[in-house]
Formats: structure tokens, sequence, C-alpha cells
């Protein structure tokens, strides 16, 4: 198979990294500061603030789309377009680019929070309240709701794709609270 050597690039991952050079048939790849793989883009940091903000910004587009286009705000309207047009661009592989900063948290839950507005009957209440009465959770639960799914699948062999053994069971009679434990298996990086 033969490499298309201006479609290659170099992604040097970590702080410490120097930064070689490599050469691919004795030419030189290029370096780049993030590259995009599935639709997730990376930085050579593995800082998601990038994939935050574009993921943001896609969500913010249809909502405007649906804002604009759509005549009914009421609640039997808005709340399914949300979750099929809108939920998809915020979660998209969420599991590898959660947002770890506050700042990124904050803007994906603005998307979220323009969405509950939109719904007819909801001025002056707070987000929460929003939430509450339209029986969603905050896109910071969802995710911690996916991981957990996530690893209960592993747990209970499920799922056996590539992390599975990153962690364990560990049944013992000598823990506090319950006998079910978990264990970090061993990795490198």
């Amino acid at each position: 198979m033969k490499f298309n050597k201006s479609k290659c690039w170099i992604l040097h991952l970590g702080w410490g990294n120097p930064g070689y050079t490599y050469k691919l048939v004795d030419e030189r790849l290029e370096s780049s500061p993030t590259e995009r793989d599935l639709g997730v883009w990376v930085g050579g940091k593995l800082n998601m603030s990038q994939q935050c903000t574009l993921a943001a910004k896609k969500a913010n587009r249809v909502l405007g789309y649906i804002k604009h286009s759509i005549a009914s705000h009421s609640r039997e309207v808005i709340v399914p377009l949300c979750t099929a047009l809108v939920w998809p661009h915020l979660e998209y592989c969420a599991q590898f680019w959660a947002p770890q900063y506050k700042k990124d948290i904050k803007l994906l839950e603005c998307v979220q929070s323009g969405a509950t507005e939109m719904v007819k009957g909801f001025k002056g209440k707070t987000y929460k309240e929003w939430l509450r009465s339209l029986g969603l959770f905050s896109l910071e639960k969802r995710r911690l709701r996916g991981d957990l799914i996530t690893v209960y699948s592993f747990l209970k062999g499920v799922s056996r794709g590539g992390g599975a053994d990153l962690l364990s069971l560990v049944t013992s009679d000598r823990t506090l609270g319950n006998g079910m434990k978990l264990h970090q298996g061993k990795f490198r990086h």
C-alpha cells in the first residue's frame, strides 16, 4: 500500500516530547499541533478545549436552525428536537474528549441552557429548575452516567474491548463496606 505523503502528519504528544523529525521514503514529514481522528480534534498536549469549542459551535448552529425554523416552542416539540439534533454534537465520543477545564464544561452547559430557554413558559427559573421540570440531566451528569455504564459493561463481561484489562473486579472478605472492589490494572502511559 502506498502512503500519500502529503496526508501524513506527525503529532508530538506529551509535555516533554523532544519533537523529533521523521521521514517517509526520504521525504520529511511535517509536524502538526492538532490532528483530527474520527471527528475528534486532538492536540499535542492532549488538551480537548478545541474539541469542546467546535462541538459547542456545531450544536449552537443547529440550535439556531431550530429556533428560527420551528414556530412552536412548546416542550413537546423542542425537547425531542434537541435530543435528536443538538445533543449528538455535544456527546459524540465524549468518553474520549470529556472536558477537563471548568471553562469548557461551562461552554457546553451554556448550549444546553440555550436549548432549555427556548421552551415556552420557563421564564424566571434557574437552569437547574429548567432541567428538573423538563426531566433532563446536566451534560456533566450524562457523561458520568455514560462512564459508569461503560465500566459496568466491562466488569460484567458484556464488553471486551481494548481497555477491558485496565479494571478488574476483586472479591475479598477483607474490605470495608462490601466484598466487591475495583482494582486498577497496570499500564505504561
